[in-house]
């Protein structure tokens, strides 16, 4: 069970390709600002120093069971430059003794207004192989993911921090 949890907590972010960065994509970030429109500046502020709060299931489980909390801190969002559906997320991962801030790289889509994460088969080292949608929606999200056989829905909502966290030369 702790594994499904931690492939949940990986994929919520929701939905997240863990890369490896290399100094061009580092580059791509930081430098080289690609041209977002109206709705990719607003997706950029609401879930840069956001808090992703929220429950998953698992399915076949009972109807009735207690759902499952999580909770995800997004330091920062930022499109990749040259790579049109390509987010960088720096997501701050709390599990157990384990606390790290991770940069991912996403799909996000747009259904009209509304960003879609996405994640398609993705094999992540030592956890296995995962997908998901997540839809964000003003100060919600909800999705689905999928570990091998098992999956399940997530869904919460989206807090802004109090007080920014100390950014790290590896989240700017």
């Amino acid at each position: 069970m702790k594994l499904i949890r931690l492939g949940a907590l990986v994929v919520v972010l929701n939905a997240a390709h863990v890369s490896t960065l290399s100094a061009d994509e580092g580059a791509a970030v930081k430098g080289d600002a690609p041209q977002r429109n109206e709705q990719e500046l607003q997706f950029e502020k609401k879930m840069s120093g956001a808090v992703l709060v929220g429950h998953f299931t698992t399915s076949g489980e009972k109807p009735g069971e207690k759902l499952k909390e999580e909770r995800y801190t997004i330091r920062k969002v930022a499109k990749v430059a040259g790579k049109e559906n390509v987010w960088r997320f720096f997501v701050r991962i709390q599990y157990g003794e384990l606390d790290l801030t991770v940069p991912m790289n996403l799909e996000v889509y747009w259904a009209a207004k509304t960003p879609v994460i996405t994640l398609t088969d993705l094999t992540i080292p030592a956890l296995g192989t995962f997908s998901a949608r997540v839809l964000v929606y003003e100060s919600q999200y909800a999705g689905t993911w999928q570990h091998g056989e098992v999956g399940g829905h997530l869904f919460g909502h989206i807090e802004r921090k109090k007080k920014p966290e100390a950014e790290t030369n590896d989240s700017n």
